[in-house]
């Protein structure tokens, strides 16, 4: 699963996903945690692109009671088409989560050691996932899910899944409107190209989803990583 990511850059986001981010006023995240509010990009009907602040952890719209609702914050790739909660999201709303990295965990005798995970170049990613708004409310709830796929041999030495992460080519495909073939999913939403990622370990501290702040991604130099 991924619980945990970061979205470190504001500098060059609205360059990068194609959308206009006046309106976003972005800070730097180095935590974030299911039910918080990230951008998330979207497309309009006539086809252009906007970031929209949703939750994290899909409430399907056809919720009645939000008392009940188990929020969905992951959808695993090989099963989106056998989830009433993801199939008409899967058809007509998806979207891109935008990260800088995301975190795993390794056991280690009784610990749950954290690892940080992220591009070599330190650039931003692209999650896809899928989003549904519940209406009815005033304002209406927008949230969103990230869907995992198989881990790289990479994310494997920690985790059995990993967020899928679209290559820059794909995006448009996966923003854009209308179902997608089956086999063309498959790839689409395939694990990255390890060559892509670099993960090292860091401070236990990311363990606290109310910590924030650049320290949490910090190298920690107290284990290594198994490499």
């Amino acid at each position: 699963m991924c619980g945990r990511f970061t979205l470190t850059l504001t500098v060059g986001f609205g360059e990068r996903f194609g959308v206009e981010e006046s309106v976003l006023d972005l800070t730097p995240r180095y935590n974030i945690a299911p039910s918080q509010q990230v951008p998330v990009i979207h497309t309009i009907p006539r086809g252009e692109r906007v970031a929209v602040p949703m939750t994290w952890g899909l409430v399907p719209s056809w919720t009645r009671d939000l008392t009940g609702a188990r929020p969905l914050i992951n959808a695993r790739a090989d099963t989106l088409m056998e989830r009433p909660s993801f199939r008409g999201p899967l058809a007509r709303h998806r979207c891109i989560i935008p990260a800088t990295g995301f975190y795993e965990w390794q056991k280690s005798g009784t610990q749950r050691l954290p690892y940080y995970i992220r591009r070599k170049d330190q650039g931003f990613l692209a999650f896809a996932g899928l989003y549904d708004i519940l209406k009815g409310r005033d304002p209406p709830l927008w949230t969103f899910t990230i869907i995992t796929t198989e881990p790289s041999p990479l994310v494997a030495r920690y985790h059995d899944r990993m967020p899928a992460i679209l290559a820059r080519e794909e995006e448009e495909r996966w923003l854009a409107p209308g179902p997608i073939p089956g086999s063309e999913l498959v790839s689409l939403l395939a694990p990255c190209p390890d060559d892509l990622l670099e993960a090292f370990p860091v401070s236990k501290a990311v363990n606290d989803p109310s910590r924030e702040g650049p320290d949490l991604i910090r190298r920690a130099g107290d284990r290594t990583l198994g490499v």
